[in-house]
C-alpha cells in the first residue's frame, strides 16, 4: 500500500515477551500523544485524508445540507412528568447544543406544542451553549434535579476525556452554588431531603470504583462511601423512582452486588442486598412498596424476575419465570403496576404487569423494529413512556395506559422534505455460519430494489458485551438509501439479539464466531442477490471497530471497503497491560491472556494488528478520537501505519479528531460533518460518488 505520507518520524520498537514467545511491536512509540512526533504525525495523517478525499469535497456539502434540510433544527422533545414539573429539551436552528427546560406540570398528558413556538411559563435550566461557548468539544454528563424539584446537579467535560466537574444550581434563585467538584464519572444521586449529594470517581485505570457523599454548603470533606478493590468491577449510583433508596450497583461482566442506603438517611451505611456478591450471578433491584423486585440470573440463563420484602432481602419469590426463548433484560417498578424490558425472537418487547389483573405485551407490526423504554421517573403514574423507531419509521414517543394497553402517539421525529416511509421496505433475513448457526440480518432498501446483485450495500456490525444493535431510524441513512444503497445491521454473535447464550457464544474463547458470522451474513446478502462482494461496505465501531479489523483479515476479498470507527484493533497489547484503561474489567470479556496460554495464544490468532500480512485488503477509513478513554487513539494509529507498511491492496486513510473522544465531534452540526466525511467515502467506495 503505498501512500504519499512522509517516513514515519522516529521508529523505536518495543518488544514483549509472553508465555515463551517474544514478539516485536515496531509503531509502540505512537502510544504516547504527549511526543511531539506521535502528534505530527497524526495532524500529517489528518492532511493526507483530507488531500486524499478532496475530490468528494462537493458531496460532502450535499451530504451535509442532505442531514440538516431534513432535519427539525428548532424543536422539542415530548415533556416528561417530575413532581411539579414537565421537563424538556429544546434545540434552536444554529445552536450545536440542547437547552433544558421546564413548565409547572397539570394533569397528565403531556404539553406538544408545535415546533418552534414555547411552552407558557418556561423556566430555562441550563442552556448548554452558553456552557460550551467556545469550546471545541462539549459534553454533559449529570443531568440530576433533586426531589424536591429546587436543585439541579449538573457536570461538563470541555475535552472528550469523560472527567467530569460536577455543579450545583439553585433552580429557585438561579445561583450556582460554590459546591464544585471536578473529575467526577457518570451517575448521581440526591438524598430525599436534597441536602447531600451521591457522585463517583474513577482510578488511574478510568475504572468508577468510588462512591462519594457530599454535604451541601459544608464545609467539611466529602465521604467516601464505598470503595471497589476488585479491579473487574465497575461502581454505579441511583434513586430509586420511589425515591426511597439509593442504590449502589457493583457489577463486572458476569457478576453483580447491589448495596442500598435509605434516601431519608443518607449518612447510614450501605446494606448488602441479599446474599451479597457470587461470581457469575448478576441481580438488579427497583423498589416498590413494601418490596423489592429484582431480575437475577441464578440458575435462569435467560434471567428471571422476582420479589424479596423490603425487611428480608434474603427471601426471593418468583413473578416471571425463566424462557429458554425470551431474555428479560430489566424491570420498572411503579406503585401499581411493573414493566418488563425483554427480547424475544431477535427483536424487543414490553409487557405491564399490573398488580393486579393480566399481564399484556405491547406489539407492533413491522417486521423489524425497537422498542424500549423511555424517561419514566413517576412512580405514581398511569401510564408508561416508551420509544418505538424500525430503520424506516422515525424515533417515535409513546404513553401507554396501564390500564388499557392503549397507545397514545405523542411525537414521531420530524423528516423534512418528502420522506416517505412506504417508500422503504424492511426485510429479515437469515444467514447460515460456519457452524450451521442462523443469523440474523435486518434490512432497509429503497422500494422495489431489484436483487439482481448489482446494488451496493452498507453492512453494519457490533458484536461484544451483549450490547444489541436493534434496528434504528437515521436521517442520515436515507442519503445512503435513497441513492440505492442498501443498508443491513448484522446480528452477529457476542450481542445480546438471540439471548444469553448468543453473547456467551460470542466471547472469550468464542470471540471468533463474532467475526465468521459477519463474513457469513456478507456472504449471505451476496449469494441472495442483494448486493456483490466488491459493492459491499463494512461499518463498525470500538468493539465493532475489531470486528473490522479482524475481517478485514480473515475475509478481504468479501469486501470493496471497511470503515472502522475508534476501532479496538490493538486488542491483545491493549489487554496484556493493566496499567491501560479498562483492561483488568475486561478480562471478563476477553480473557486474561497475562494469566492463561491459551487465552494468549487465541487472542494472537485474530487481534487484528497481529495479524495483518501481506494478502489485498479493500480500501480501509479509520477513525480515532485524541482524548478517547475507552479506545485508545494508538490502535487506529498502530493499525493505519502496519497495513500501509505490510499489506497491500486499497488505499488506508486515517482520521484523528484532536479535541475529541470516544465519542467523536460533540456539537450536533459537527457530528453531522463528521458522519458526511463517512458517507461520502463509502459512496466513492461502491462507485456513488
Amino acid at each position: 500500500m503505498t501512500s504519499a505520507l512522509p517516513p514515519l518520524a522516529k521508529r523505536v520498537p518495543s518488544e514483549r515477551s509472553h508465555h515463551g514467545e517474544t514478539f516485536t511491536d515496531e509503531y509502540a512509540w505512537l502510544i504516547s500523544k504527549d511526543d511531539p512526533d506521535t502528534l505530527a504525525y497524526l495532524k500529517a495523517e489528518n492532511a493526507f485524508s483530507e488531500q486524499q478525499t478532496a475530490h468528494l469535497a462537493t458531496l460532502r456539502e450535499t451530504l451535509f445540507a442532505e442531514i440538516k434540510n431534513k432535519t427539525q433544527e428548532t424543536d422539542l422533545s415530548v415533556p416528561v412528568r417530575k413532581g411539579d414539573f414537565w421537563y424538556y429539551t429544546r434545540t434552536v436552528e444554529g445552536k450545536q447544543y440542547g437547552i433544558h427546560c421546564r413548565v409547572p406540570a397539570e394533569g397528565s398528558v403531556p404539553p406538544v406544542p408545535a415546533p418552534g413556538t414555547a411552552l407558557p411559563g418556561e423556566q430555562v435550566l441550563l442552556d448548554e451553549n452558553e456552557l460550551a461557548g467556545e469550546a471545541e468539544f462539549f459534553s454533559m454528563g449529570a443531568f440530576d434535579v433533586s426531589p424536591d424539584g429546587t436543585l439541579l446537579a449538573y457536570s461538563t467535560d470541555y475535552a472528550g476525556d469523560e472527567r467530569y466537574t460536577l455543579r450545583v444550581k439553585n433552580l429557585v434563585t438561579g445561583e450556582v452554588l460554590p459546591d464544585e467538584i471536578p473529575g467526577t464519572f457518570y451517575g448521581t444521586a440526591w438524598s430525599a431531603a436534597g441536602d447531600h449529594l451521591f457522585y463517583l470517581t474513577v482510578d488511574e485505570a478510568w475504572r468508577p470504583y468510588r462512591v462519594w457523599r457530599h454535604a451541601l454548603g459544608s464545609e467539611q470533606p466529602d465521604v467516601v462511601v464505598h470503595e471497589e478493590a476488585d479491579e473487574r468491577f465497575w461502581t454505579g449510583i441511583s434513586l430509586t423512582r420511589s425515591e426511597q433508596y439509593i442504590i449502589i450497583d457493583l457489577h463486572s461482566k458476569v457478576t453483580s452486588e447491589i448495596r442500598l442506603i435509605p434516601a431519608a438517611d443518607p449518612t447510614a451505611e450501605p446494606v448488602v442486598f441479599g446474599t451479597g456478591r457470587r461470581e457469575g450471578v448478576e441481580v438488579s433491584v427497583d423498589h416498590q412498596g413494601d418490596r423489592f423486585v429484582v431480575l437475577h440470573n441464578d440458575q435462569a440463563e435467560n434471567f428471571t424476575i422476582g420479589w424479596t420484602p423490603v425487611t428480608d432481602t434474603n427471601q426471593f419469590h418468583e413473578l416471571i419465570a425463566h424462557r429458554e426463548d425470551t431474555r428479560l433484560l430489566d424491570v420498572d417498578a411503579f406503585d401499581g403496576h411493573l414493566v418488563v424490558h425483554f427480547r424475544r425472537d431477535g427483536l424487543s418487547g414490553l409487557r405491564i404487569v399490573p398488580n393486579e389483573g393480566e399481564a399484556r405485551e405491547i406489539t407492533f407490526p413491522e417486521p423489524v423494529y425497537t422498542v424500549s423504554p423511555d424517561a419514566n421517573p413517576r412512580y405514581a403514574a398511569d401510564t408508561y413512556r416508551l420509544r418505538y423507531n424500525s430503520l424506516a419509521t422515525p424515533d417515535s414517543v409513546y404513553d401507554c395506559w396501564v390500564a388499557t394497553g392503549e397507545l397514545t402517539l405523542l411525537k414521531r421525529k420530524p423528516v423534512l422534505g418528502d420522506f416517505d416511509p412506504a417508500d422503504y421496505e424492511q426485510h429479515r433475513e437469515w444467514a447460515v455460519a460456519e457452524d450451521g448457526t442462523r443469523i440474523p440480518i435486518s434490512l432497509m432498501c429503497k422500494k422495489g430494489t431489484v436483487r439482481d446483485s448489482s446494488a451496493p450495500l452498507l453492512l453494519y456490525g457490533y458484536g461484544s458485551y451483549e450490547t444489541s444493535m436493534d434496528p434504528w431510524f437515521s436521517i442520515a441513512r436515507l442519503s445512503l438509501v435513497d441513492r440505492g444503497v442498501v443498508y443491513a445491521i448484522a446480528h452477529v454473535r457476542g450481542g445480546g439479539e438471540m439471548g444469553r447464550r448468543w453473547y456467551d457464544d460470542g466471547k472469550l474463547l468464542k470471540k471468533k464466531n463474532t467475526f465468521t458470522d459477519f463474513v457469513a451474513c456478507a456472504r449471505h446478502l451476496a449469494a441472495a442477490g442483494w448486493t456483490s462482494p466488491g459493492k459491499t461496505v463494512a461499518r463498525g465501531g470500538s468493539a465493532g471497530g475489531l470486528l473490522m479489523g479482524a475481517i478485514a483479515n480473515l475475509a478481504p476479498e468479501a469486501f470493496g471497503g471497511i470503515v472502522a470507527e475508534v476501532p479496538f484493533v490493538d486488542a491483545l497489547n491493549t489487554i496484556l497491560d493493566p496499567t491501560m484503561p479498562l483492561t483488568v474489567v475486561e478480562w471478563d470479556e476477553w480473557g486474561n491472556p497475562l494469566a492463561d496460554p491459551a487465552v494468549y495464544a487465541y487472542m494472537k490468532s485474530y487481534s487484528p494488528y497481529e495479524n495483518v500480512a501481506a494478502r489485498d485488503y479493500p480500501p480501509i477509513l479509520a477513525t480515532a478520537g485524541l482524548n478517547d478513554p475507552r479506545v485508545g487513539y494508538h490502535e487506529a494509529a498502530k493499525w493505519v501505519a502496519k497495513l500501509r507498511a505490510t499489506g497491500k491492496g486499497g488505499q488506508v486513510l486515517l482520521k484523528t479528531e484532536m479535541g475529541a473522544g470516544h465519542m467523536g465531534p460533540s456539537g450536533r452540526y459537527d457530528a453531522w460533518k463528521e458522519e458526511a466525511f463517512v458517507l461520502a467515502w463509502v459512496l466513492d467506495a461502491v462507485g456513488l460518488a
